[in-house]
């Protein structure tokens, strides 16, 4: 699953250069260093618009436009490829608005409930992670939109499945424009593209315990933490 990711660059205009988005709009006039996105956060997502990429921001936890409140947002922060087909959750939103959830990371854990070691997954190359996603516009006021998203899973790859079953489905930059595409006939056919990611392609390692409270936020939560046992996750590279 992806219950809580990363995205730590310092300038956005890195993020335009990579992502190839126009560099204007809400999303980078807020945009900040994050290491700490938990459910019902802010964040932003891409969307494909007349062939040009759109940064756009948005709530983590997908709220649908018939919603009367935001309550079960927590509850709609990841959308298993397997059923976001049929699920009335994700449905609509998976044949007409899917997105692409840029990140640098994103976090696990191991160890016993009393004693939770995170673990920061990213990039061996040290570039961003494309998740999968699907975005919704709900209305907690006439005429006021708010824009909310969930991350598509799947099945995990050797090294995430050591630790967990479910992993966030990560895009490659064409699939990436596969997937964003409005225009596409047949979404069903799109699931092709939601498979588990290369195992190359991640690298682990043990992070701060001040991640395990969605109140932190700052560069020490990607710090080793004191107590931490490197040997168990050298294990878990695969």
């Amino acid at each position: 699953m992806c219950g809580r990711f990363t995205l730590t660059w310092d300038h956005w205009r890195r993020i335009v250069d990579a992502l190839g988005v126009d560099d204007d709009g809400e999303a980078a006039a807020s945009y900040r260093p994050r290491f700490n996105i938990a459910p019902t956060d802010e964040h932003f997502i891409i969307t494909s618009e007349f062939e040009r990429r759109r940064a756009r921001r948005a709530g983590w936890g997908l709220v649908n436009r018939w919603a009367k409140d935001n309550r079960r947002a927590a509850m709609c922060i990841n959308a298993k490829a397997e059923t976001l087909d049929r699920l009335p959750s994700f449905s609509d939103a998976f044949q007409q608005r899917r997105c692409v959830v840029p990140a640098n990371g994103f976090f696990e854990w191991v160890g016993p409930k009393t004693k939770r070691q995170p673990l920061w997954i990213h990039p061996r190359s040290g570039g961003l992670l494309l998740f999968a996603g699907l975005y919704e516009s709900w209305y907690p006021a006439k005429d006021r939109p708010e824009v909310t998203f969930t991350i598509v899973t799947c099945a995990a790859n050797a090294m995430i499945a050591a630790i967990h079953d479910l992993m966030p489905v990560v895009l490659d930059e064409r699939a990436a424009d596969d997937w964003m595409n409005p225009r596409e006939r047949d979404p069903l056919s799109l699931k092709r593209l939601l498979v588990p990611a290369p195992n190359d392609l991640l690298a682990m390692r043990p992070a701060s315990p001040l991640v395990n409270s969605v109140k932190n936020e700052g560069p020490a939560l990607l710090e080793v933490g004191e107590g931490s046992t490197p040997d168990l996750f050298e294990s878990t590279r695969g």
